[in-house]
């Protein structure tokens, strides 16, 4: 790992390991509540990409604006959206964040700022200069992060928002979460620069490129993308890089992906690497850190049996929050 001059307190390093691992193990019983027949639904999971939401979170309010993608489990619960809330609506459950409507791609929970999961591809980045725009235009000094893969660099959707978000100086943060593939293609083959953060000079902004599995590094990032968003001095390209360990979603075994590129980075999962560099560098020991996962463990726990408990979402609610109430 590196170690920029600004590294956060120990406190703070905590904190983002702590996050770290709920996204590690909610993503891991997801994953074993599909295998066992208790849970259908597309899953895309973030396994491997823990570290770049847990890193900027930690800076950031419930007052900050949240948008993320499909493959956004790691972001929302980074953000703080509650967990038995998620796993109510993963599952189907009317107590869900969307009453069981939107699944996996489409959660929302404006109270923790998560404000929009898009399934489109690129969507979001629209979107978050949107909610840029009406803070700024309220004076006020919430910032937005939009989340998305290297992929949909590649749509119209990136460079018109990166465009606008400049000539308006708008306070948002785009961050792009590069594992390498789009989908099943991979990065060389369907993107024309070596890195996305490159684009950022046609738009006269900031373009970071920044290892997505060192936290420290992710952080420093943010910490200086967050502060010049603040400061009304406008967007920021963060480009992080990281890998997913489970495929496109669950299911793909992902065979189209070499087998030592593969390897390799599972050597560098940046859970097990963190966890050891913490207890390296006299953040925390191996006591605090074992008291850290056990208590996000019982969180995991209860938050899959409040799912479980909670009613399914009946079929009467399909034609709720669709139109605006006439008597209102």
């Amino acid at each position: 790992m590196t170690v920029p001059s600004d590294v956060p307190d120990s406190e703070t390093l905590r904190g983002i390991y702590r996050k770290m691992v709920q996204i590690r193990l909610h993503d891991e019983r997801f994953i074993s509540m599909m295998k066992a027949g208790k849970m259908v639904m597309p899953y895309y999971s973030a396994r491997g990409q823990e570290a770049i939401p847990a890193a900027i979170s930690v800076q950031l309010t419930h007052e900050d604006y949240l948008v993320t993608i499909y493959r956004g489990i790691h972001d929302m619960i980074a953000k703080g959206v509650p967990p038995k809330l998620i796993w109510a609506e993963l599952a189907g459950r009317s107590t869900g964040a969307c009453k069981g409507k939107g699944g996996p791609m489409h959660i929302t929970h404006p109270e923790s700022g998560c404000m929009v999961t898009t399934g489109i591809v690129g969507a979001g980045m629209p979107i978050g200069c949107g909610l840029a725009l009406a803070a700024q235009l309220r004076g006020e000094k919430r910032i937005t992060i939009t989340n998305f893969g290297d992929g949909a660099s590649n749509i119209g959707a990136f460079h018109e928002s990166l465009n606008l978000a400049s000539v308006w100086k708008l306070p948002v943060i785009f961050v792009c979460q590069n594992n390498r593939y789009a989908e099943h293609t991979s990065f060389s083959k369907g993107t024309s620069v070596e890195r996305v953060s490159d684009r950022a000079s046609s738009y006269r902004i900031p373009g970071v490129c920044v290892d997505g599995n060192d936290p420290v590094a992710v952080y420093a990032a943010a910490k200086a993308a967050i502060s010049r968003a603040r400061a009304g001095d406008g967007p920021t390209l963060i480009e992080a890089m990281t890998f997913r360990f489970n495929g496109h979603l669950i299911g793909d075994a992902g065979e189209y992906i070499p087998k030592e590129e593969y390897q390799a980075a599972l050597a560098a999962d940046p859970y097990p690497k963190f966890r050891r560099w913490l207890q390296d560098e006299k953040h925390a020991d191996a006591s605090a850190l074992e008291a850290i996962e056990s208590s996000v463990k019982a969180e995991v726990d209860a938050a899959m049996q409040f799912a479980f408990d909670s009613p399914l979402t009946d079929a009467s609610e399909i034609t709720h929050d669709v139109y605006a109430d006439a008597a209102a």
